[in-house]
């Protein structure tokens, strides 16, 4: 994968957009706009699957409504993020805190893919009036606490306390940052 992101940062495009004065930092708030949209259409869905609001509401009129735009917000977040990627991807990819973010929209990804199998299948049972399994519940928090770590966690990657020009590093850093560590003359890192 190294590689790869050192390919993409030598391409043309990729230097112009990192040094771009005004493109890069219109992408980067075009990304936390997007991210403030998708989490704001989301909360509304997790908090009323948890029972907090909008109790009245069926869940699936809820998400009829909803759903359309957090796929807008998230298509919009993930094309942003995208280029953002694109414009420094070897310090991306190298960055701990990327590596979480990553594994935590996975997690999220999967957490929903799980909730969304769930109401396919039981969906229609909770609009007739049957309670909200306890697995919803916990779908939902997770999705919150989730998607709340994958905002932390990006926001981080901003700083680099922990990148691979920041030597010398604990070896859990340079393991989990991906860095390479070139054999000096002595043999040692």
């Amino acid at each position: 994968m190294l590689e790869i992101a050192i390919w993409l940062s030598e391409t043309e495009w990729s230097i112009a957009l990192h040094e771009s004065l005004y493109l890069y930092p219109w992408i980067e708030s075009a990304h936390v706009l997007s991210i403030c949209f998708f989490i704001g259409t989301l909360i509304f869905v997790d908090l009323r699957l948890m029972g907090a609001v909008f109790n009245k509401l069926p869940i699936s009129e809820m998400n009829t409504r909803v759903l359309p735009w957090s796929i807008f917000g998230f298509g919009l977040m993930t094309i942003t993020g995208l280029l953002l990627f694109y414009a420094i991807p070897v310090r991306s990819y190298q960055n701990i805190f990327f590596r979480f973010k990553i594994f935590l929209i996975l997690l999220s990804g999967l957490n929903a893919f799980l909730f969304h199998r769930q109401m396919s299948l039981e969906g229609k049972k909770w609009d007739e009036g049957q309670n909200i399994p306890k697995t919803v519940h916990l779908k939902a928090a997770a999705s919150l606490i989730l998607w709340s770590g994958v905002i932390v966690s990006g926001r981080m990657i901003a700083y680099n306390w922990f990148d691979c020009d920041r030597q010398p590093q604990p070896e859990w850093v340079n393991w989990a940052a991906g860095c390479i560590m070139e054999l000096s003359l002595t043999g040692d890192f």
